[in-house]
């Protein structure tokens, strides 16, 4: 699995694993529009029982403007994972400009009632019209 996912963190025990991929069919670069879809995965390779509480993430555009985006969950659920069990999602991110970077953090809590952030890697979005303006 480490091939799919191109960016990847842990914190105690909890590896979040994501995959960005530009939606083409859902952007319309002529009028300023550029989507992404990314791919997540929270394996819990800790020994105790975590649920997703909420997340914070921080989206930067290509112009350097940050968005804060903050809120319960994700994709309308606070997924319990259990030791050795992943939980997998997909979501979306729009941008003004045709490259930008996310990064962020998921509040989780143990079954014991402890509160703590794990870390959402940081990742660059940039669409497939711009990769040779890198260069």
């Amino acid at each position: 699995m480490p091939g799919l996912f191109s960016a990847v963190a842990t914190t105690e025990g909890i590896i979040v694993r994501v995959q960005p991929r530009y939606a083409g069919d859902q952007s319309d670069p002529e009028n300023g529009h550029w989507v992404w879809h990314y791919h997540i995965r929270i394996e819990n390779g800790s020994g105790v029982t975590v649920r997703l509480i909420d997340r914070a993430w921080v989206i930067v555009d290509g112009n350097g403007a940050r968005r804060d985006v903050m809120g319960e969950g994700v994709v309308g659920e606070q997924p319990e994972i259990h030791p050795g069990e992943s939980y997998d999602y997909v979501s979306g991110c729009p941008l003004s400009t045709p490259m930008g970077h996310m990064r962020g953090r998921y509040g989780m809590e143990d079954k014991g009632g402890r509160r703590f952030e794990v870390e959402i890697p940081g990742f660059d979005l940039i669409s497939p019209d711009t990769k040779g303006a890198a260069n």
